[in-house]
């Protein structure tokens, strides 16, 4: 039994807690204050939650400078290779060409060809060239060009990355950051618009990331590089140009803590990635409504950050979870049935569940949206919820 419990999230302590120390100012908190006394009033009320969480944030994001996310993810690969030699990326045009969504420009001229190494078209060759490097010391960056492609590498991720630690007896680290974008875009097709969060939750030593702002791609990409376990992070096509604010000084973001996104009192909504934007977006609605949601980022999609979620169901008392995911072993099932299990008798509705079909991404515009969840969804489920 006890050899059973070692064997989950690689024996070895996970996300930023378990990183390498550094010399870094303390990173900034991303949990906005905790939430005020448990009320269900609507109208004005609401009103003005919403008013004082836009000053706040407004607030936080006095300083700095403005990015896109590509951009802020381009940061931090800058600053962990200017920092740690043994920091070195891989993958199809990530040198000179910059990487297909340009998060490498630069790199190579800056750090030449062979920590910034540009890799044939083999996926599998490749992912299992960084295993390697991290079991001999180095800290791989694996860019796969779209996460549908790590598919060739799958064998490489789960029997080598995932368990080699274990499974060499604790002989081996694999520090290795496995990242890239995915998710639906526009138009792009079945085989360019894969989730692959559900295909890697099952791969026991792996911890799993989704970056949805400038601010903790940065944080969560400089804080997977620095763990000693092996982290996919997951990047979304249409997320590449997000411009936000972010701090001159250096910070990193907890590999396991969700962001609270709105404070509320009616429902919980968690989602993560692009979805977040869809539920803002519908949050807006439902305060005119007079309904109050709490959103929360997940953004640890493996461990869940399961304190932050149950302490907003014991205040709110419903779920939501919406995710681009498919529905059919998808996030939100795991999501589903972790609550389910930890936080039953604090529930007054059944949990509801907003996911993608459960077909193949179509190529036409307006089939491509009916298959993804969109904000009048969200919208219909609070209320349903909430009756």
């Amino acid at each position: 039994m006890a050899a059973a419990a070692s064997l989950q999230y690689a024996l070895h302590g996970v996300g930023a807690a378990s990183a390498k120390p550094r010399s870094a100012a303390p990173a900034r908190s991303v949990r906005v204050a905790a939430a005020r006394r448990s009320v269900r009033a609507r109208g004005g009320a609401v009103a003005a939650r919403a008013a004082a969480s836009a000053d706040a944030t407004a607030e936080s994001k006095s300083g700095g400078h403005e990015v896109l996310l590509f951009e802020a993810l381009r940061e931090a690969l800058i600053e962990e290779m200017k920092e740690d030699p043994t920091v070195c990326v891989f993958g199809e045009d990530v040198g000179h060409y910059g990487g297909s969504y340009k998060v490498t420009k630069g790199l190579a001229e800056m750090f030449g060809d062979l920590r910034v190494l540009d890799t044939p078209i083999a996926e599998n060759s490749f992912a299992g060239m960084g295993v390697g490097a991290a079991m001999k010391g180095l800290r791989p960056i694996v860019e796969g060009m779209n996460m549908g492609f790590l598919l060739l590498a799958y064998n490489q991720i789960s029997n080598n990355c995932g368990m080699l630690h274990y499974t060499s007896g604790g002989q081996f680290k694999i520090p290795i950051v496995i990242r890239g974008p995915g998710g639906v875009g526009r138009q792009l097709g079945a085989e360019h618009s894969q989730r692959l969060e559900s295909y890697f939750q099952s791969i026991p030593g792996l911890q799993m990331v989704a970056c949805s702002t400038p601010y903790n791609a940065k944080g969560l990409m400089k804080a997977a590089i620095r763990s000693e376990n092996p982290v996919v992070l997951f990047e979304h096509v249409l997320l590449y140009n997000l411009k936000e604010k972010i701090p001159d000084e250096e910070y990193i973001c907890c590999l396991e803590e969700a962001e609270m996104v709105r404070p509320g009192e009616h429902v919980t909504i968690l989602t993560y990635s692009r979805m977040r934007y869809h539920v803002m977006q519908a949050a807006k609605t439902l305060v005119n409504k007079g309904y109050d949601p709490e959103v929360i980022d997940i953004r640890s999609l493996k461990p869940f950050d399961l304190h932050t979620i149950g302490n907003s169901i014991k205040k709110t008392h419903r779920v939501l979870i919406v995710e681009e995911c498919m529905r059919t072993g998808g996030i939100g099932a795991s999501l589903r049935s972790a609550i389910i299990d930890n936080f039953w008798d604090y529930l007054d509705a059944p949990i509801m569940c907003l996911s993608s079909q459960d077909v193949p991404t179509p190529y036409a515009a307006t089939l491509e949206d009916a298959t993804v969840v969109q904000p009048a969804q969200i919208v219909a489920a609070v209320e349903q919820i909430c009756q």
